[in-house]
């Protein structure tokens, strides 16, 4: 394999065959999750949320972990996903750095989301679930985790944060055609839901709304469990995958990158690229690591780490987290799946330890780089991949200041093609920058500060 190549491409015979797990490399262990009472919380208080062999793998501390062969069998339609090399977009921007990004938009679904959904689809109906329910922002996540129980054979329902049920309809009708049930949240069917459209009708919805109906739904019944798409840490596993397979492709270019770079909201793409190569980190290899996020939802640059609820009801256990505030609305932004209040407890734990850089992007810059990369290289990028995109512009200008020949690594998470109506907002000059204001934010805050300190 040539490094003048366009795609570096793995056979099937080359995927990863293990998932790799950054809890047994991580140079302090990360702070547990905590009861209502402060307490740790063991295996058995998930119990009732999720099956037991993906508790185990949240609490394992083995440093690989065997994909299993169906599970292998069905990613095989789509893995391994091509490893390109940006040459275009290079030449735009006149920069001596080499751009590749791993293009994770082949998937059925059109994102990264399935590396995760087929396995929990799988272990859930392994355990003898018959039902799984969930929430989605833009949409990414419920459209993967609807075509996963479809190819598994259980049933699906998705709760959709509302803004984007009205934004997106066609992932609502992709959802459908996969056989799942798609709601806009808040709903009637809740309580949590109706308590919310009491108080607010006109609520766009948020992610933590949509996951505190889905919970409470999912705990009703034996036969049913509920299923999250990012933020938990078998969902950070799952996803390494892409990371594993860049690795493995860049070793075939006889490359490594100097900069590897992923847009994040709950964190499952940026851990799924960044955290094989944070193994190599932490073992001394010098390469950065950037997170990037919007503007409008600035989690990781300005939510402090602390113990919160992943829902605004606070059915989950307090997790260690950069975070808004469990009630945190955000504007709403056309990234929806990068509009969650909290971010993964192991992408938050990392960035601690000073593993990772974080940046947050405004909405035009985004589009603005979503735009070239569509010029240059073809592909119409879902609007939260254009905040990898944008840092990764940002990173190749760098390396041209400084005169550098870098190396830089992008996950291309999505595409757009589901998300067009925010490309007609932009250029039709409708949209705007949302900088979070201090005071909004602040606000969020005042209803977490009681809650047990990080030690």
């Amino acid at each position: 394999m040539s490094i003048d190549s366009t795609k570096i491409l793995l056979n099937e015979d080359e995927m990863p065959r293990q998932w790799y797990n950054i809890q047994a490399d991580l140079p302090s262990p990360m702070p547990p999750p905590l009861g209502p009472d402060g307490s740790p919380v063991g295996p058995d208080a998930l119990s009732r949320v999720f099956p037991m062999n993906l508790i185990e793998q949240e609490v394992s501390t083995e440093r690989w972990i065997d994909i299993p062969e169906e599970v292998l069998g069905i990613l095989k339609i789509w893995r391994p996903s091509p490893l390109y090399r940006a040459r275009r977009l290079e030449q735009a921007l006149q920069t001596p750095a080499k751009i590749y990004y791993k293009n994770e938009g082949v998937s059925p679904a059109g994102s990264h989301k399935p590396n995760t959904a087929v396995p929990q689809a799988w272990y859930n109906k392994q355990f003898g679930i018959k039902h799984l329910i969930t929430e989605t922002g833009a949409g990414q996540w419920g459209s993967a985790l609807a075509m996963s129980c479809k190819l598994v054979g259980i049933d699906c329902k998705v709760f959709m944060v509302r803004i984007s049920f009205d934004q997106k309809p066609f992932r609502k009708i992709m959802m459908k055609t996969w056989g799942a049930d798609c709601i806009a949240s808040p709903s009637e069917q809740t309580a949590v839901g109706r308590k919310i459209l009491a108080e607010m009708p006109d609520t766009p919805g948020s992610l933590a709304i949509a996951i505190s109906e889905a919970i409470e739904q999912a705990v009703s019944n034996d036969d049913t469990r509920y299923a999250l798409g990012s933020v938990l840490n078998h969902v950070m596993l799952h996803q390494t995958i892409i990371g594993l397979e860049a690795r493995k492709q860049f070793e075939k270019a006889g490359l490594y990158p100097d900069v590897v770079i992923g847009c994040a909201g709950g964190g499952s793409n940026f851990a799924g690229i960044s955290f094989p190569f944070l193994y190599d980190k932490i073992h001394g290899k010098n390469v950065q690591v950037i997170a990037t996020e919007p503007e409008a939802c600035p989690t990781l640059t300005r939510g402090p780490y602390i113990y919160d609820a992943g829902d605004v009801a606070k059915m989950t256990p307090f997790l260690p987290m950069h975070s808004l505030g469990h009630g945190f609305i955000p504007p709403a932004i056309h990234a929806g799946g990068l509009r969650y209040h909290g971010m993964a407890p192991l992408v938050s734990h990392v960035k601690e330890l000073g593993l990772i850089d974080a940046t947050a992007i405004g909405q035009i810059e985004c589009y603005e780089a979503a735009l070239l990369f569509a010029h240059t290289e073809g592909f119409i990028s879902a609007p939260e991949t254009s905040h990898a995109i944008a840092q990764t512009i940002r990173e190749a200008k760098k390396a041209k200041e400084e005169g550098k020949e870098k190396v830089i690594l992008m996950n291309w998470s999505g595409h757009g093609l589901m998300d067009l109506q925010g490309y007609d907002a932009f250029l039709s000059g409708k949209l705007h920058d949302y900088p979070l204001p201090e005071e909004f934010l602040q606000r969020s805050l005042a209803a977490v500060r009681d809650h047990p300190p990080i030690r």
